[in-house]
């Protein structure tokens, strides 16, 4: 009993129960898998980004002696397969029939023996195109005379995809006409790639007896893509199975179906032997789910004083060929909700125009819940640019503003309902522990020396937990979870969730929860996902919505087992169920302590043979469908210091203080680790990391030479704090914190970069902050060199 009583139960620091066999190589993943007379499948690729396919001819691949079947376009389209659904309820090509529409798309699939021999097969492959004018800018694809990308869609006439706004345009504009200081920007989020350390593949088998297929995928959401299939295929959803092994990452890079796995699905059929398709990694970075890439014109209006009254945008998001990100459908623009961040304003108002490109379908949630990170940039860098014009301190600035505890519930100006809140005391703390009057003391001594230091602050208040299904959907799917959690006779269980883990620590975060509902140690249980065929439906892991959502469902599952076993306990104990009470791990005898029964003997008990009370058929076991009744929102305030070498304009990122609100803290080192991920990454896309074309449409960043993502030596020691703002709505007061580093610290390194170039006169620059991108500023600024 001792050693029990020193393991780890409910909330606290615990290692990684999956970790065992991560570190010892013991880890699944797709590529992992081989099964008896497995083919190997390879995409042949465009190397144009817009082009009419006149012929595609395939026999001198067919003749090689290693290949099974060559797919192209025609050969789906006669299985009624050359389509398929987005799940932004958009139509994709699987295979091109028509034309080809970005660099990258896929046109044809070989079968062979091996991998090697796949692509060998691939050159002899011989197709003639006929190249069509290329639409790369956004805004060049809103012009009149543009070249019309989907010309598939019935009706489609120009590359527009939808019109969206949200808030008030009227009282806006009245608000803006009365300010002293209006402030306007142009600015850029750049396209950007999540880069998983897997890249993306299937295995796809189907059984020659029962006609089941199984497909295992590098999938973020199993459910959603089993239902696509069915969709796709005409099978019905029991006669699919879809596995999710261990994902190595995917930050919303799997969360689509793509091309390769209907590829891997239809091989299957053809050749009845299972097929395996694997990208490598340019074929990941070209082709796959991209994120950000807006266009975005921002204002604010304020007072003399500071005061900030308004704020609005008009922006454009560029979607690539196809609208294929995995967003709530009636959002077409997300979660861009927020953009009013985390302030006491009079009015918003914005718009966003989606359209069509030459370039890979984009918008995935790429670590940002649907376009948060774009709407955090853009107020961040906006009060930047109002205390810019000010004067003011960028601090102040944000302290006199920030909406008040007593606020919360908070509706936004775009309608939008803040769970709770307390921003003050999170921006003071990171100012304490950056010791910001020291450092802006620091920076003056160094602007004398001609030192190039730069200090860069950001709040954001992000919105999680995707979501209510009377407002959010994916392929008219409400985006509610299930949990399931079975409890055996000798009291050890078995939680299955409908959320994918792809690094987050699933296994033991879900664990804990029902340890701190249940008392059972988190060691015996055991938390299953991933399989279709063993777990409960849900929409799966992205916006980070597990904790918030299926983190929620796993509360309330383990809190029924916990009233069942009140039942059953008193009929072991003949008291009524109401002269129980709870502690962790027992019902007793009010009044009686000694008298008690452990869960573990009730789950003995009511799989034995005690009569039990009318409603219990036996068993603990218990199933919940939790729809949440909102959004959580969780929030931050980070500080950047950065030094700039004058003579190279390399940015070297020196300190950075993250204190961070998420509600309840499960587990404080992955909460740590998620948000040390989260730096690095926003880091990257601040400095280093962009998906840029050429004019004729071709991908400038196919390889991790010319995509650069950043290591251990470009990042400094992260330096983290916490305050602890319950959610009301969530059973545990959770809010997730799986994307807030990575919405929060690209403007704070921006706001740091700027703040260091403030000498040489320049307002803004655009991301990725290079050191060419710097030293082009600092040349075109208005100051003293």
């Amino acid at each position: 009993m001792a050693m029990l009583e020193e393991r780890p139960l409910g909330f606290g620091r615990m290692k990684r129960k999956e970790d065992a066999r991560f570190i010892r190589g013991q880890g699944t993943f797709v590529d992992d898998l081989q099964l008896p007379g497995m083919l190997h499948g390879a995409v042949l690729r465009s190397p144009y980004a817009h082009a009419r396919i006149v012929s595609i001819d395939t026999s001198a691949a067919l003749q090689h002696p290693k290949v099974h079947a060559v797919l192209t376009g025609a050969d789906l389209e006669a299985r009624g397969l050359a389509w398929m659904p987005t799940m932004s309820h958009d139509m994709q090509a699987v295979l091109a029939t028509d034309k080809v529409r970005f660099q990258g798309q896929e046109v044809a699939f070989v079968i062979a023996d091996d991998r090697y021999s796949a692509r060998d097969a691939l050159e002899l492959i011989d197709v003639e195109y006929e190249p069509l004018a290329v639409v790369i800018d956004a805004g060049r694809a809103l012009a009149p005379d543009a070249e019309l990308i989907r010309d598939d869609l019935e009706g489609q006439t120009d590359n527009h995809i939808f019109d969206w706004e949200a808030g008030d345009r009227a009282q806006t504009e009245r608000v803006f006409a009365r300010a002293d200081v209006v402030v306007e920007q142009e600015m850029r989020f750049p396209r950007s790639h999540p880069a998983p350390l897997e890249t993306c593949g299937a295995v796809a088998e189907r059984d020659r007896v029962s006609g089941k297929l199984t497909i295992w995928c590098t999938t973020q959401a199993p459910h959603a893509h089993r239902t696509l299939y069915a969709l796709l295929t005409g099978l019905p959803e029991h006669k699919i199975r879809v596995v999710s092994p261990d994902v190595g990452g995917g930050f919303g890079n799997k969360v689509p179906v793509y091309p390769g796995y209907v590829c891997a699905i239809v091989g299957a059929i053809v050749t009845n032997r299972p097929v395996k398709w694997v990208e490598d990694r340019s074929e990941n970075l070209m082709s796959t789910g991209f994120a950000r890439d807006y266009e975005m014109r921002g204002s604010i209006a304020a007072t003399r004083e500071g005061k900030i009254l308004a704020v609005k945008v008009d922006a454009i998001a560029d979607h690539g060929a196809f609208n294929a990100t995995a967003q709530p459908s009636r959002f077409p623009a997300g979660f861009f909700h927020v953009f009013t961040g985390a302030y006491d304003i009079e009015a918003a108002h914005c718009s966003v125009r989606g359209v069509y490109t030459n370039k890979a379908p984009g918008g995935v949630a790429y670590a940002c819940s649907f376009r948060i990170a774009e709407a955090v940039y853009l107020v961040e860098r906006l009060v930047d640019c109002l205390a810019y014009e000010l004067g003011s301190d960028p601090a102040e600035l944000r302290l006199a503003n920030l909406l008040e505890a007593e606020q919360f519930p908070y509706e936004s100006k775009t309608g939008w309902v803040y769970d709770s809140g307390d921003y003050g005391p999170a921006l003071r703390k990171t100012l304490e522990l950056a010791g910001y009057d020291e450092l802006r003391a620091e920076q003056a001594a160094k602007r004398e020396r001609g030192e190039l230091m730069g200090i860069g602050l950001s709040f954001f208040t992000e919105a999680v937990g995707a979501g209510p299904r009377k407002h959010m959907d994916i392929l008219g799917l409400g985006m509610n979870d299930t949990a399931t959690l079975r409890i055996h006779p000798t009291g050890k269980a078995q939680l299955g969730i409908s959320v994918q883990t792809q690094g987050q620590g699933h296994e033991t975060t879900f664990a804990q929860i029902v340890a701190h509902e249940l008392g059972i140690p988190p060691e015996d249980v055991d938390v299953v996902h991933g399989d279709t065929d063993t777990t409960p439906y849900g929409l799966g892991t992205y916006g980070s919505r597990s904790t918030p959502v299926s983190g929620a469902a796993t509360a309330i599952v383990a809190r029924k087992v916990r009233d069942r076993a009140r039942l059953v306990a008193s009929a072991m104990l003949e008291v009524a169920p109401e002269d129980l009470a709870w502690e962790r791990g027992r019902w007793y005898v009010t009044g009686d302590p000694e008298q008690g029964a452990t869960i573990q003997e009730i789950a003995m008990a009511a799989r034995g043979s005690l009569p039990l009370p009318e409603g219990v058929e036996g068993g603990l076991d218990a199933e919940t469908v939790y729809d949440p009744p909102n959004l959580t929102f969780p929030f931050g305030a980070y500080l950047c210091v950065v030094d700039i070498d004058p003579g190279t304009a390399k940015v070297t990122v020196r300190r950075f203080v993250a204190v961070d609100d998420c509600g309840t803290r499960i587990n404080p080192m992955i909460v740590e680790g998620q948000i040390h991920g989260g730096l690095t990454d926003g880091v990257g896309i601040a400095l280093m990391e962009q998906i840029a074309f050429d004019e004729e449409g071709n991908c400038l960043g196919g390889s991790l030479m010319d995509y650069l993502i950043p290591t251990a030596l470009e990042v400094p020691e992260w330096e983290t704090g916490e305050t602890v703002t319950p959610s009301p709505h969530h059973p545990l007061g959770a809010k997730g914190i799986g994307e807030s580093a990575t919405v929060g610290s690209p403007p704070a390194v921006v706001n740091a970069v700027l703040d260091a170039l403030k000498p040489y006169g320049v307002r803004h620059m655009d991301m990725p902050c290079t050191p060419g991108a710097v030293w082009d500023a600092m040349q075109a600024g208005t100051g003293p060199r």
